[in-house]
């Protein structure tokens, strides 16, 4: 699992901070929203050649968790 994160890095010189594809411009949010709005892995890797299919892992990964981060709060 540790591996697969250091595929993304947040580097404030890149992107504006937006965590990217280590080694690309790729931000995490594009791969995230091709594959909602239901792009698959293959289609993904069609497109951006210089992907791997741990990059898309890894994406999927780190979005799950900086969810996992949130804190909510219960309407009151």
């Amino acid at each position: 699992m540790e591996e697969l994160l250091k595929r993304v890095e947040v580097n404030p010189k890149v992107m504006l901070g937006k965590p990217v594809i280590r080694g690309t411009r790729l931000p995490v949010e594009l791969i995230l929203e091709k594959l909602a709005y239901g792009a698959t892995e293959e289609d993904i890797l069609q497109d951006y050649p210089f992907l791997s299919r741990e990059d898309i892992k890894a994406a999927i990964l780190y979005a799950a968790k900086h969810v996992a981060l949130e804190e909510v709060y219960p309407a009151i």
